[in-house]
């Protein structure tokens, strides 16, 4: 996609109209999690948006209701008489009709990243990335700037009620009795290394919470997803003009990240070497934060493991570095509810004798899948944890089978759908199925099947699920109606 270039950041103090100000912007896949929060905070910058979307949604209807038109029909190619610029979602083909209309007419397109960060470049940028824990991490940021009155704006790839949803617009300045002191205002956002689209991200400020092997039909290998996070970190402005990251003391591969940074770096870890430390115990959920020996806060996680206490560390401090006081931060972060499809608890179903507790998460990578088991048996502690894991790509169910394999050593029952098709090639398509998995689950010992349609596990968990049981769905995909159907029924 052409790139539109990037314009200076504005100074502090500097009022300086948006380049956004005044364009009709037309976004293809408006009704995306992360792209119907741009079209929002474009607006706030003075943008005309109007967009389209295949699938009409309760989102597609709240930015109707809002007065944003979002058009059903992609195929024709109908663009707006007046259009200054298209943005597209990272699901949209570059051969998609509207792209290529946009181009036929000399109009400039660019990918919901290459628009996020020049928007990101007027404000005083916040880009929280990582391998897992992006979602959350950011959207506990946002509430604790909510509730500290720092008024940010966002978007967060996931809903969050208690935040609003997903995107916010907030104020223009940062409150000048702040370590900013009257800058640009605070614009939070996760980045997502998917495609190298972070490499667009502006941030003044930046967290990476892990980085691990994934994406490796995009990069091909470990060592490049490292750079590319480096790459990342590269944009980050000066320690002389304000930049920091705060990176993992352990499993973000910070040597190789952080070597010949101009920013200034922080780490955060369990480890007494890290800058900040984190305490945790994870039996009663509390968590507390330290530096340099240093009692910073503490707070009680409502979201169990310890990877939410690193996330919710990781937010806090972020926090901290844009004026948030302490004893704020630990108080906002005790009224944390979650966001949705992260280790959220559903509900009970009834069933012959008693009960089945149900939990839906969003994990499809290995590890996010052995952290939220692992969370779950310590924190629920149910008589058996049965888990429907909807596989999120075949590349990277094929990359990564025999880390899947041996993710699932918590569980007691697995049950695998079709792997959900999305940007693979067919060719990939036919390289792995969800049998393959369950083959290499059973051979380590694991009660595994393979069911389709959802339907039918629905009527298998009818059949397993007893009292004492844990349900918890799993994937990326549309997997979470499975939950939803299982919660529905009456449990005779």
């Amino acid at each position: 996609m052409a790139s539109v270039p990037v314009t200076a950041r504005p100074e502090p103090g500097i009022e300086t109209p948006s380049w956004f100000d005044g364009r009709h912007v037309y976004l293809v896949g408006i009704g995306g999690c992360g792209v119907c929060g741009l079209a929002r905070l474009l607006r706030s910058l003075g943008a005309v948006c109007s967009g389209s979307d295949s699938t009409p949604s309760e989102v597609t209807e709240a930015l109707e209701a809002d007065g944003i038109p979002v058009s059903r029909d992609q195929k024709s190619g109908k663009l707006p008489e007046r259009c200054d610029l298209v943005v597209a979602s990272a699901a949209i083909p570059d051969d998609h009709p509207e792209l290529s209309a946009a181009r036929r007419r000399g109009v400039s397109v660019l990918s919901y990243a290459e628009a996020l960060g020049r928007a990101q470049a007027e404000r005083t940028g916040i880009s929280v990335a990582g391998t897992h824990g992006k979602s959350t991490t950011t959207a506990m940021l946002c509430h604790v700037l909510i509730e500290s009155g720092l008024d940010p704006s966002f978007i967060v790839g996931a809903q969050c009620r208690q935040i609003g949803g997903g995107s916010r617009t907030g104020a223009a300045r940062v409150p000048g009795d702040g370590p900013l002191g009257n800058a640009p205002g605070l614009f939070a956002a996760e980045a997502c290394e998917y495609n190298r689209s972070f490499h667009h991200h502006r941030p003044m400020l930046a967290a990476i919470n892990n980085v691990e092997g994934d994406h490796l039909d995009i990069y091909g290998s470990l060592e490049n997803v490292v750079e590319a996070f480096a790459h990342f970190a590269r944009q980050i402005p000066a320690a002389s003009h304000g930049g920091r990251l705060l990176i993992a003391h352990e499993g973000a591969h910070r040597r190789e990240i952080t070597a010949g940074l101009g920013c200034g770096v922080q780490t955060f870890g369990f480890s007494p070497a890290a800058d900040y430390q984190v305490v945790s115990d994870s039996a009663v959920r509390r968590v507390g934060l330290l530096q340099d020996g240093v009692w910073l806060t503490q707070w009680t996680n409502t979201m169990p493991g310890e990877h939410n206490a690193l996330n919710a560390a990781a937010a806090a401090i972020l926090a901290s570095w844009v004026g948030a006081d302490w004893n704020a931060v630990g108080s906002a972060l005790e009224g944390f509810e979650g966001i949705d499809r992260r280790l959220a608890r559903l509900g009970t179903r009834a069933v012959r004798g008693g009960e089945v507790v149900v939990y839906d998460d969003y994990g499809h990578h290995p590890t996010e899948i052995d952290l939220t088991l692992r969370a779950l048996r310590s924190s629920e502690r149910p008589e058996r944890l049965v888990c429907v894991f909807q596989p999120h790509q075949h590349s990277r169910t094929r990359f990564l089978m025999d880390e899947f394999a041996q993710s699932f050593a918590s569980a007691d029952v697995v049950i695998v759908p079709h792997i959900y098709f999305v940007r693979d090639s067919e060719l990939e398509k036919h390289r792995v199925s969800a049998r393959d998995l369950v083959d290499r689950l059973r051979s380590r010992g694991v009660t595994a099947m393979h069911l389709y349609p959802f339907e039918a596990i629905v009527e298998q968990l009818e059949i397993i699920c007893r009292d004492g049981d844990l349900l918890v769905i799993m994937g990326a995909g549309p997997v979470w109606e499975v939950g939803r159907d299982f919660l529905a029924g009456d449990g005779r």
